[in-house]
């Protein structure tokens, strides 16, 4: 074997991972594009020692780390095959490059599937988000609109409420039932059901909402709750077995992060319903002491 493990992924799951199995002193490959889920945010919050700091910043630092041990190993490519051998696996690079380990750890990520409405892509991480937990804080008390994709949305205009005055944008979509109604009306959300028709404010700043009738509706932060995608096929590719999340699929895996492929482990967004940085650092942590396990027992 090339490596005792390879990390198809160098986010947050994936480098944690991978410090845990250095420190175990196996050999471990990371392969990883550079393309982030967080990339588009300036800042990550809720990251215990790391509240405001440029996420790409945290990554940098974590692969400098890492370098520093003789065991790691970086590839800079795309993994887009891999499958089982005996003992094993192999992963297939872009380059058509082979590599073979005898672990093999998924941490690729998600890509969100953004509405395709004129000036919301370019607001992505900025103005327009996703969690309040991580950028709720920086817009207290100010103007903050929630846009209806899904039944989700209700729940989560509840949560962002909270953070100040909120509007749910329905865009169109039916009225709410009574009880949804009751309970948004309970924490004092507007309701607007005309259709966005874009977004609007001085650069990356977002200022007011195009309604389809005309008006303009004050916003200064609007959150969504896209639905996801996986970054790559390979768990199909190996069998693991997936199930149904509020966004999207994730990879099924035991309190291990064993998928259901034996040897194969999953990690971060892909393998979890609800997903931020620090659950993700987490889940490099369990993965990354279990595939050492996994030699031991």
């Amino acid at each position: 074997m090339d490596f005792d493990v390879i990390i198809i992924g160098g986010s947050f799951a994936g480098l944690s991972a991978a410090l845990y199995i250095a420190r175990a002193r196996r050999s471990v490959c990371i392969v990883d594009k550079g393309s982030p889920r967080n990339r588009f945010a300036d800042h990550s919050h809720g990251l215990l020692g790391m509240d405001g700091v440029d996420p790409q910043t945290i990554l940098t630092r974590a692969r400098k780390q890492l370098t520093s041990y003789p065991s790691v190993h970086f590839i800079d490519k795309r993994a887009v095959e891999a499958k089982a051998i005996p003992d094993g696996f192999s992963v297939k690079l872009s380059t058509e490059r082979t590599f073979k380990s005898s672990r093999l750890i998924l941490a690729y990520g998600l890509s969100d599937q953004l509405p395709t409405i004129p000036g919301l892509q370019e607001r992505w991480g900025k103005t327009v988000l996703h969690c309040p937990y991580c950028h709720g804080y920086e817009f207290s008390d100010r103007h903050l609109g929630v846009l209806y994709l899904s039944s989700i949305s209700i729940l989560q205009a509840i949560v962002v409420s909270d953070w100040g005055p909120t509007t749910l944008y329905l865009n169109g979509e039916s009225q709410p039932e009574e009880e949804s109604l009751a309970q948004l009306h309970e924490r004092g959300i507007e309701i607007e059901p005309a259709p966005v028709t874009a977004l609007q404010g001085e650069g990356e700043s977002l200022a007011y909402l195009e309604l389809e009738d005309g008006r303009h509706s004050p916003v200064d932060a609007l959150y969504i709750a896209p639905a996801t995608r996986q970054n790559s096929d390979l768990a199909q590719q190996l069998g693991c077995e997936f199930e149904e999340g509020p966004f999207g699929e994730f990879i099924k895996t035991n309190e291990e992060r064993m998928t259901t492929v034996p040897g194969v482990f999953a990690a971060g967004d892909i393998a979890r319903p609800k997903q931020n940085a620090t659950w993700a650092t987490a889940d490099g942590v369990t993965v990354g002491v279990a595939a050492h396990h996994s030699f031991l027992f």
